[in-house]
């Protein structure tokens, strides 16, 4: 993946008045062991001291030449934008992770993670297309059960929803534990994406991507897809995906 971009000396007290340094961070992007500098900037529409931001832009300025190179962000608006820098593609290189909150009820991210070593700019990661790649179904099932299955992956997961109050079941079973009618849930596009270090990896980060499963409506949570990332030489491809489910107090089933 390539993202257009172009190099300019861009200087930041000549911003616009309403943009604004939103995160900076220090580190050698290049390979050439001399640190750069890493900057988002962004319009903030509310002043100084609003949270949301849009045009935020990603501007790497080269260590030795000082040169800036300034990167679009296709989808830049936001809340909370960051950098974190770390070696994600295993050249032993820092990489840069972008994180924005989307905002709203969904709880989405947008992530970007640019390889820039030897001055070279590359798309490694983007969440729409993760957002593309894994699909999933959720579909509820007799004897308060929901099937949450990935046929990309050729996986399967059954999450026991009998605990959720019988108020809540009784919307959707009958008395004898069969569906009214048929019924579907969704999981959402990624809400965060997590570096981590794992004991097969510690010398760079893998990642690890959280969405949520949803039933019928937005606040009925389920669980969590938590798939695990690797980068194998060429793309992040899913090395272990799991279910997390929400807990319940103890004491309510006894």
């Amino acid at each position: 993946m390539h993202s257009s971009f172009h190099t300019h000396r861009y200087q930041p007290d000549r911003l616009a008045t309403d943009e604004y340094l939103l995160d900076m961070k220090q580190g050698d992007v290049t390979g050439d062991g001399i640190p750069d500098q890493i900057y988002l900037f962004g319009h903030k529409p509310d002043g100084p001291s609003g949270i949301f931001a849009d045009h935020i832009t990603l501007v790497i300025q080269d260590g030795y030449s000082q040169q800036r190179t300034v990167v679009p962000l296709q989808n830049n608006a936001g809340y909370n934008a960051v950098l974190l820098l770390g070696d994600f593609d295993k050249n032993e290189i820092s990489d840069i992770l972008i994180s924005i909150d989307s905002g709203g009820s969904g709880g989405y991210g947008i992530f970007y993670i640019y390889s820039f070593a030897h001055h070279a700019l590359h798309m490694l990661f983007d969440s729409d297309s993760y957002n593309q790649q894994y699909k999933f179904r959720v579909q509820y099932e007799d004897m308060y059960k929901v099937s949450v299955s990935s046929a990309q992956l050729d996986l399967l997961f059954i999450i026991d929803i009998s605990s959720k109050g019988a108020a809540y079941l009784a919307t959707y079973y009958n008395e004898n534990g069969m569906l009214k009618q048929p019924l579907q849930g969704e999981v959402l596009a990624i809400a965060a994406l997590n570096p981590i270090i794992t004991a097969e990896n510690r010398a760079s980060f893998d990642l690890q991507a959280l969405q949520r499963i949803i039933g019928p409506t937005n606040a009925d949570t389920l669980g969590y897809v938590e798939n695990l990332l690797t980068w194998n030489g060429n793309r992040f491809d899913s090395s272990r995906l799991n279910i997390a489910i929400i807990g319940t107090p103890l004491q309510s089933h006894f």
